[in-house]
């Protein structure tokens, strides 16, 4: 029996890769992640997932847009790149440590969704993002959070 889709958080710095740089591109892997619960959490992932694109660590922080999982987890080789900033000298061909899957560009909302909003918004207290100290890069999020951020993206009706 197949699996339910599931849907994610993704967590980028604009300054170094933004929802318009993967619009630009079309597909992207998501390397880097160098956390084994949100390496953990990619490697439940499955072609078809989607995911929100998070821009962190800018003014405000919040969600962007959709990306969607085009490939499932595989060997991140920047860890195994002593030129990479993700470089990680116990990763080897043998045994990579680290994985990435690969996004591709669903769509740029028309309103960005600021974490401000998110923490006040009915229904998305408990989500990962808005706890206080949440700095996963890659997080799960629950379909009816989904649901909701995407209807105030898109600005309609909550209920």
């Amino acid at each position: 029996m197949a699996r339910s889709r599931q849907y994610w958080l993704f967590k980028s710095e604009p300054s170094v890769f933004s929802i318009e740089d993967l619009a630009r591109r079309g597909t992207e892997s998501w390397d880097g992640v160098r956390n084994f619960q949100a390496r953990n959490y990619m490697m439940t992932m499955q072609v078809g997932d989607l995911g929100f694109f998070y821009h962190s660590q800018a003014t405000p922080p919040g969600i962007a847009g959709i990306c969607k999982v085009v490939a499932i987890a595989h060997p991140d080789l920047t860890a195994q790149n002593p030129k990479s900033p993700y470089y990680d000298s116990r990763a080897t061909a043998a045994d990579p440590i680290w994985m990435m899957v690969d996004v591709g560009f669903v769509e740029t909302f028309p309103r960005f969704i600021s974490l401000e909003e998110l923490k006040g918004t009915p229904g998305l207290k408990d989500m990962a993002v808005t706890r206080k100290g949440s700095r996963l890069s890659v997080q799960p999020v629950q379909k009816k959070e989904w649901d909701v951020i995407v209807r105030l993206a898109r600005a309609e009706p909550l209920s």
